[in-house]
């Protein structure tokens, strides 16, 4: 049988891929030889600094006596210690999604009346152009909702007469238009999948003005369009707490680099999804649901510490999962005591494994968190400390939420297009030159040989 185009493409590649290695591989002595900050980090993974902002701080060390030394990690939005603003939101029963995007984007907190009227300009802007549902969400399903979302977001240019214009105020207008219409994307683009790849039902709610983005997405996601105060509230946190991430995490230096460009919004929120939907940053939640699904099949008693220490060992060792030998949902490029996203996030999770049912799921979710840095830090010899990040519980408390794993990394960008928005805004506020970092060849010389003595 004759081969296709696309057969012929693919041999071809799989024949050349062993020359593509061999000329592209550089050796990693020579990153220390010249000096060079592999991933932009330092030899203690710390990143290398690229650039201010106002937006957001991490804080992981702290001065003693004149050293550096690692301390429970500390998240601030424009000053503002994470863990005060949503005790605050607890302490008041409100949902915090709109006042911290308020916060982020102009650098206050609203008093009252800045925030109803920056809730009712999000609610007024959360509308899709006419047919957009149908002509392009539902024209071409996927099950990789990151593509499908990327794909509305760039054909919302196309609707868009002004969509290259870089100026403050017309950028402001379509970063709020894309924070509002950000959850519709993500449910519809997931529907439109479940029916015409699955068969099943097809459901397209329209948004409630009056409700929170916490509470519309769930309305949007379930059939019934119902969910309890408790499940809106860990979602309306899950949105707070993914929503910045001190300014130098993979997505948002995207946002920086190709808004330094001149490029327009659609496009560098593009990017940035792109960025996002690696499994290396937004992808990992996914990471940590499937080790665990792995780990119940392996297990044979899921209350027996030493069997399930045993399993975490060998994801370590590469004997077990996908074997990369990683722990999901374990460490952080920055944070080594405490994430503090995790600390703040596990208290509500176990809150909503009360109502669901889920105790005995949160147990297991608790003792692999207890057991998994001892084991990391015996075996990898990382002494400065290992602890659970955000993704370790975020995964776990979608999929008590009914979340499908599909939607999993573009809930982490519903809530994160508020801080690729504010750091696009400070990056044109700020831009002076486009963002050109440098690369040293390593190869040498060669001189040219004409084909026929090749």
């Amino acid at each position: 049988m004759e081969m296709s185009n696309l057969d012929r493409l693919a041999d071809y590649a799989a024949q050349h891929t062993e020359l593509l290695a061999k000329n592209g591989s550089i050796d990693t002595a020579l990153f220390q030889t010249y000096g060079v900050k592999r991933g932009l980090r330092d030899m203690q993974g710390r990143g290398v600094l690229a650039g201010l902002t106002n937006i957001s701080e991490i804080q992981s060390n702290k001065e003693v006596n004149g050293e550096t030394v690692p301390c429970d990690g500390q998240l601030f939005y424009r000053g503002y210690n994470i863990y005060d603003l949503v005790n605050a939101e607890a302490r008041e029963h409100r949902f915090g999604f709109e006042e911290i995007a308020y916060l982020l984007l102009f650098g206050d907190l609203p008093n009252e009346s800045e925030l109803k009227l920056f809730q009712k300009t999000l609610a007024d802007s959360r509308t899709l152009p006419t047919n957009f549902v149908r002509d392009v969400i539902m024209k071409a399903p996927s099950r990789d909702m990151m593509n499908s979302l990327s794909r509305s977001v760039l054909t919302l240019a196309s609707y868009d007469e002004k969509a290259q214009d870089v100026s403050l105020s017309n950028v402001l207008r379509q970063c709020l238009m894309l924070i509002a219409v950000f959850p519709m994307l993500a449910v519809y683009g997931y529907h439109s999948y479940n029916h015409y790849e699955r068969d099943e039902s097809l459901y397209i709610h329209r948004p409630d003005d009056s409700l929170s983005a916490a509470e519309n997405l769930l309305r949007l996601l379930r059939p019934d369009k119902r969910y309890t105060d408790l499940e809106a509230r860990v979602l309306d946190l899950a949105l707070i707490l993914h929503m910045e991430h001190g300014g130098g995490n993979n997505s948002t230096f995207t946002t920086h680099v190709v808004t330094s460009s001149g490029s327009d919004t659609y496009s560098v929120v593009a990017a940035a999804l792109a960025s996002l939907k690696g499994p290396k940053h937004g992808g990992a939640n996914i990471k940590v649901v499937e080790m665990m699904a792995d780990l119940k099949r392996e297990v044979r008693d899921l209350k027996d510490e030493d069997e399930i220490a045993a399993y975490l060992l060998r994801l370590l060792n590469r004997d077990a999962f996908d074997k990369k030998g990683l722990i999901y949902g374990m460490g952080h490029a920055v944070y080594s005591i405490s994430d503090p996203r995790a600390l703040i996030f596990r208290n509500f999770v176990a809150r909503l494994a009360a109502e669901k049912g889920c105790d005995e799921e949160f147990a297991l979710y608790s003792i692999v968190e207890r057991l998994a840095p001892q084991i990391i830090a015996r075996e990898r010899k990382i002494f400065k400390g290992v602890s659970p990040n955000v993704d370790f519980y975020s995964g776990l408390t979608y999929s008590m939420l009914g979340i499908p794993e599909e939607l999993f990394t573009p809930i982490f960008a519903v809530a994160r297009i508020v801080g690729w928005s504010a750091h696009r805004l400070e990056e044109l506020i700020n831009m002076d030159k486009i963002i050109r970092p440098a690369y040293r060849s390593v190869l040498d010389r060669r001189q040219y040989v004409p084909i026929c003595e090749r």
